[in-house]
């Protein structure tokens, strides 16, 4: 199916189907393959155009691999990524450079590791364009200059180098610098973690204001659910690899269905209103089993307060419960 025919039969930007990634786990002097970290495990979700999918979850559950594995920074085990009405997932490097790359960019977690130090914000902002043969000399000053606006700096920082910035213009520079081959997705990986909060606010609204104005579609992966909330249209709720709640904001946040995110949920500070009911709190047991042997059955079985014999034998459907609304769970 060739890209337009795909724009008028489907909504859908990306569709992500059963997708896997595992590391190989090595020992011994002949470095045999004795198992596998099981990092992605059957990932399903689909991504509207110009929305913003939110992907949240504790700490090593497997968001910040789907990311990388969703733009081919790794390469996926099994399942498939249908970007634009194509599969991806199987593309040769080549296929993936001349027709995808320009299309899917990435902003990463620390504005401090993912800048060469080396390089000016002038370089830095011209390299994909050199890269992609993108633009004459002229146009690429000109979608320089363009690029600093956005973003809110002063055109005469363009010879400066990452170490003259602080922590938030880097993120700056790292959005510009994926907005630089104009994408149509953008996946961005806890883009806001490593800043101050004052500074967050900064970033998510200029990340708004900027899918507003350029009609951008992104995938959001991040631990904080209040910055989730402020930012996503549906959120994906992920637990040692495998989703476990897909649904709109409204309907997570307001009913969350499964154990985990009741749990995620009652976490999160709520200010003290009249006639407004504080969440009880609920408290995991346990520590997160490790994804090189997770648990046989329901993955979050071992943790769960609602556990029954099934959950430790069968791993549950994923299924919609209601209008996009998807659960993984033996309770329903």
């Amino acid at each position: 199916m060739n890209e337009q025919a795909y724009k008028k039969e489907s909504d859908y930007i990306l569709e992500v189907k059963d997708l896997k990634k595992h590391f190989p786990i090595k020992a011994g002097f002949l470095q045999r393959t004795v198992g596998s970290i099981k990092a992605v495990d059957g990932l399903s979700f689909t991504v509207k155009r110009g929305e913003t999918i939110g992907i949240v979850g504790e700490s090593g559950c497997g968001k910040s691999t789907a990311g990388r594995t969703l733009i081919r920074l790794y390469e996926p085990t099994s399942g498939e990524i249908i970007f634009k009405g194509r599969n991806i997932a199987k593309m040769s490097e080549g296929e993936l450079r001349r027709s995808v790359r320009k299309d899917i960019q990435m902003v990463f977690q620390d504005p401090y590791a993912s800048l060469n130090p080396r390089k000016t914000l002038k370089a830095i902002l011209t390299e994909p364009m050199i890269t992609h043969s993108l633009y004459g000399q002229k146009e690429r000053m000109e979608k320089l200059n363009e690029l600093v606006e956005k973003v809110g700096f002063n055109p005469l920082f363009v010879n400066r180098y990452p170490h003259e910035f602080s922590g938030g213009q880097r993120q700056r520079i790292g959005i510009a610098r994926a907005l630089a081959l104009n994408p149509d997705l953008i996946i961005a990986d806890e883009p806001v973690s490593a800043l101050d909060v004052s500074i967050q606010a900064q970033i998510i609204n200029l990340m708004e204001d900027l899918q507003e104005d350029l009609g951008l579609t992104y995938v959001f992966i991040s631990h904080d659910l209040s910055v989730v909330r402020h930012i996503s249209d549906r959120v994906g709720v992920m637990y040692l690899g495998k989703m476990m709640e897909f649904a709109s904001k409204k309907d997570l946040y307001e009913d969350p269905l499964h154990p985990y995110t009741q749990a995620l949920m009652s976490a999160v500070p709520v200010p003290k209103k009249k006639g407004v009911q504080a969440r009880e709190r609920i408290i995991l047991k346990g520590d997160l089993p490790s994804p090189a042997n997770p648990p046989q059955g329901c993955v979050f079985h071992t943790r769960c307060p609602a556990a029954t014999e099934i959950c430790s034998q069968m791993v549950p459907e994923y299924k919609e419960l209601k209008k996009d609304h998807f659960v993984a769970c033996h309770l329903y």
